[in-house]
């Protein structure tokens, strides 16, 4: 993690546990760089999912990476107010300039009222089967999902809606930095 800098433009791809692509987004500008995370936003974005629908994301967003959680967390700018999606997920790598993760089905979704929603146990059970996940792979998901919601219910940096807004100011700086070398 130590190459990477702050205006660096990332790719992320997203993994099924089967070692098939889920899911990628064509841009993620690096706003911040921390011993276990990094920081990054886009807005706009292509996504490509796997069975060939390509959209672009609606509002801004910033995303925290983890190097030893077992989690990423999205914050959704949406004009309605913040939202939070959370993957339960490995901890990321980067290669060849992409963010890479195996994403395990469970989110948390925190709403702009504060109240949120485990989704997609349904999916997770169903993966869980057909991948044949080990006994200590469930064991560290399903702690991963109960560690996630007590950092939000304490108050985990990574919630603060100031913070976040700030990141997007960085986000929108470089971005012109980016459209006036030109």
């Amino acid at each position: 993690m130590a190459k990477l800098k702050v205006g660096d433009h990332l790719q992320i791809q997203c993994y099924k546990h089967d070692g098939k692509p889920h899911r990628s987004w064509d841009e993620a500008v690096v706003l911040d760089v921390k011993k276990d995370y990094i920081v990054c936003g886009n807005y706009k974005t292509m996504v490509v999912e796997s069975g060939g629908n390509v959209w672009r994301t609606k509002e801004p967003a910033i995303m925290y990476f983890f190097t030893k959680e077992w989690f990423n967390i999205i914050v959704q700018l949406k004009k309605t107010g913040v939202t939070y999606y959370c993957n339960i997920a490995t901890p990321f790598i980067v290669e060849e300039n992409t963010i890479k993760y195996i994403d395990y089905d469970l989110d948390l979704r925190i709403f702009p009222n504060g109240s949120f929603k485990v989704l997609d146990r349904m999916e997770y059970k169903y993966h869980k089967k057909i991948m044949k996940y080990s006994d200590d792979l469930d064991r560290a998901i399903t702690f991963a999902l109960d560690d996630l919601i007590n950092k939000y219910k304490n108050d985990f940096p990574a919630f603060h809606k100031k913070r976040n807004l700030e990141y997007y100011e960085v986000y929108k700086q470089l971005k012109k930095q980016k459209d006036d070398a030109k």
